[in-house]
């Protein structure tokens, strides 16, 4: 969501701000900017609409310049148009800013500001920051850096932010509270930006800025970096561990069919030295110094929003069948606001791919508040739920580009089983040869997962009948009803077409009234505990003319009979079945929303990472 790309140093500034936009599409925008300071002045240059809108734009301007700031920006305050688009100048234009995130009490900061003579050309927030700004550096008579520090004091709400001025044309101001904001350290150069993506392929050395931290990047200095309240701190250098080829297709047409097809690496990258099923064992490092504390636990409480909350619906199934301790998932969004009951006998697992979801962080510090144990999983190294958290895992999915989350989910999954395995291993909740059919399963997943993928042009073809359906219906039992679930919001996120998902026997209270000739209906209906019910429920959909796409395990010969249409899957242990079953349903997704002309990795109106309300 939104996207800050700032450059200062010996390159063009302009050529590395629009390379960083370009990487930074995948978090969702509807407009861009850029602000270089040239020998001639300040320019800015801003549009609705694309990047390449902006390159247009600005094709034949003046661009000389080595240092400059950039933004996409996902509208909250303002329609996306030219004016509302980022960056935003001060009064006089001698400053300007980019900016993520929300200043929730900009309101009366304008009113105040307007009686002092300020005008306001656009509806946002951000541009009475900036005039907030550069009231306090005129009227206190001080630096920029302590014009920023002292503004931030009167703000209320989130923000990341970098900031430049046209009479220092060697400095660049940047700040962060709730939105995440990282700069790279290069030879003679720096960078800032939203995530590593922009900086990745000029420097491998990052600073990941803490709460409410203040960056001042002179050329030819080392940063200094201060908080709010004026308190030094020490730059903490780490290494990205990504890599350039990670955030590149590949030869895919698009990212999320590449993170589709990567899933077999991703998971096995997340079960990499975590599990041994010769040798019997499950290790977890980051549960190590708060193990006591989550086996005596009273109760889970899973927070997450969209696909993450889908993978805690999964894992509420694993832990309370394998751990037997009660588990509740929760929507990060209402958790926050409902007074939620929270003790410090509960362990709260707080799951997001991007480790920034501004809701799901929300939950974590009000869950700390009451004391409970908040265990983090997340994608991202150095991200704000990963610092937040009192222990967590990394899911080591690599970076997913696609707005749309598929390899993230089969990850956390994977990483979510792994937790429930060790510390039902622990609590002795589980029998050792149950313990060693699941763990010796887990390593198969992969090679499963790989054979499923195999099935891509059936599941073209299938999807070839359904690009204009207006309707779908996702139906599982038990382990596949959050499949269900996911599949549905796969299909409508990117296809732009409606689709429920639905607990199988939840069909007869209501959904079935929708089921005619023209519903198509897919049917988790792989073998286990609830297969019997869940040919029923096929059966009873049947008898309304609705038309089945079931996902089957292979051999079985009774579904794929009553089915329309059936992809087949390897016979997998009941409990790893959502690893393996979402694969196709991902899948037919992707090909009916490139049938349908659809921008599959930029969904329209969505963000990758969700950092504000």
């Amino acid at each position: 969501m939104c996207g800050i790309v700032a450059y200062l140093g010996n390159r063009q500034a302009y050529d590395v701000i629009i390379k960083g936009l370009h990487r930074l599409e995948y978090r969702g925008y509807d407009s861009a900017g850029i602000a270089l300071n040239l020998s001639s002045g300040l320019k800015v240059y801003k549009c609705k609409g694309k990047v390449s809108d902006l390159e247009n734009h600005i094709a034949n301007q003046d661009t000389n310049s080595t240092i400059g700031i950039g933004h996409t920006r996902w509208a909250t305050h303002g329609v996306p148009n030219d004016v509302n688009a980022h960056p935003h100048s001060s009064q006089s234009k001698g400053l300007v800013m980019i900016h993520n995130g929300i200043i929730e009490n900009y309101s009366p900061i304008k009113i105040e500001l307007q009686k002092r003579g300020h005008v306001f050309e656009s509806d946002t927030d951000t541009e009475v920051l900036i005039h907030l700004i550069e009231e306090i550096k005129n009227n206190e008579k001080c630096s920029l850096t302590e014009a920023v520090r002292l503004s931030l004091n009167e703000v209320v709400g989130a923000y990341a932010i970098v900031v430049m001025d046209k009479n220092d044309n060697n400095m660049l101001v940047a700040a962060k509270k709730g939105s995440p904001l990282v700069v790279g350290i290069g030879e003679d150069e720096f960078f800032c930006a939203s995530d590593a993506t922009p900086i990745i392929e000029y420097t491998k050395n990052v600073v990941y800025l803490e709460e409410e931290e203040i960056v001042e990047i002179n050329r030819g200095e080392e940063i200094k970096i201060i908080n709010i309240k004026n308190q030094t701190k020490t730059p903490y250098i780490q290494e990205l561990e990504m890599s350039l080829e990670a955030i590149e297709k590949g030869g895919y047409p698009h990212f999320m069919l590449k993170e589709i097809f990567e899933q077999p690496r991703s998971i096995l990258d997340s079960m990499r030295g975590r599990m041994n099923a010769n040798e019997n064992y499950v290790k977890m490092g980051g549960i190590s110094e708060y193990k006591q504390k989550i086996m005596n636990a009273e109760r889970f409480i899973v927070v997450a929003c969209g696909t993450s909350w889908h993978a805690g619906l999964v894992a509420e199934y694993l832990f309370e069948d394998l751990t037997r301790i009660p588990v509740e998932v929760e929507y990060a969004s209402e958790f926050r606001y409902r007074n939620p009951i929270i003790t410090e006998k509960d362990v709260v697992i707080a799951i997001s791919q991007s480790g920034e979801t501004a809701d799901t962080l929300a939950a974590i510090e009000l869950a700390k508040s009451k004391g409970a144990t908040v265990f983090g999983v997340c994608n991202v190294a150095g991200s704000s739920i990963a610092r937040a958290t009192h222990a967590g895992s990394y899911t080591h999915a690599g970076p997913e580009i696609g707005v749309a989350s598929t390899k993230a989910f089969t990850a956390q999954v994977t990483v979510l089983t792994l937790m429930a395995l060790h510390i039902a291993q622990a609590k002795g909740s589980i029998k050792e040869s149950r313990f060693h059919q699941i763990l010796s399963e887990m390593e198969g997943i992969p090679a499963k997962v790989h054979k499923t993928l195999q099935s891509n042009d059936l599941i073209y073809k299938i999807a070839e009948e359904f690009q204009d359906a207006h309707n779908f219906l996702y139906l599982g039992r038990g382990y596949s009803f959050p499949v269900a679930l996911e599949g549905a919001l796969k299909l409508k996120e990117i296809s732009y077409i409606h689709a429920e998902g639905y607990p199988a026997a939840e069909m007869k209270h209501g959904p079935i009234a929708l089921i005619d000739e023209k519903m198509p209906v897919v049917v988790i209906a792989t073998k286990g505990v609830n297969y019997e019910k869940v040919v029923s429920n096929i059966q009873e959909v049947k008898a309304r003319k609705g038309i089945i796409i079931s996902i089957v395990t292979e051999g079985d010969s009774q579904v794929k009979e009553m089915s329309d249409y059936s992809i087949e899957i390897p016979d997998v242990e009941e409990c790893l079945v959502p690893l393996v079953s979402v694969v196709p349903l991902q899948l037919l997704s992707y090909h009916i929303a490139v049938m349908r002309g659809c921008n599959v990795d930029q969904p329209r109106n969505l963000a990758k990472s969700v950092t504000v309300e």
